[in-house]
């Protein structure tokens, strides 16, 4: 299920990749990534490439569907936690909005179909 959730994140355009810990923040773009799986670990992007991922797919316990209002704006995303909480890797839709601040209704409604597809919150 987590191979399938993240395969279908990597079909939309413009979603980032994000992990962090209190020393490092790594970003990658969704587009155009290649995902593939080998026993427990699931590899995002291209290993000979400029930029790619390696998950452990055992230690990524739940994903949830999160909209944080902002103070502007709504952020769209969805994020994979750990057994005690702490977030492994996120993924946030960008361009969710115009120059003037509107929310785009068709990548919303991108959104709300994975939600509906695999519910707010999955346990694996």
């Amino acid at each position: 299920m987590l191979l399938d959730i993240l395969s279908d994140l990597l079909k939309i355009d413009d979603v980032l990749l994000i992990t962090k810990n209190n020393a490092v923040v790594s970003e990658i773009r969704s587009n155009s990534l290649h995902i593939k799986q080998k026993e427990k670990w699931i590899t995002i992007g291209d290993n000979d490439g400029p930029a790619h991922m390696h998950i452990n797919s055992e230690l990524i316990q739940i994903a949830e569907f999160i909209e944080e209002e902002k103070p502007d704006r709504t952020s769209f995303s969805v994020q994979f936690f750990d057994q005690n909480g702490e977030r492994i890797l996120g993924a946030f839709f960008t361009k969710m909005y115009d120059q003037s601040n509107n929310l785009n209704f068709e990548r919303k409604k991108i959104y709300e179909k994975l939600c509906k597809k695999y519910g707010l919150k999955t346990r694996f």
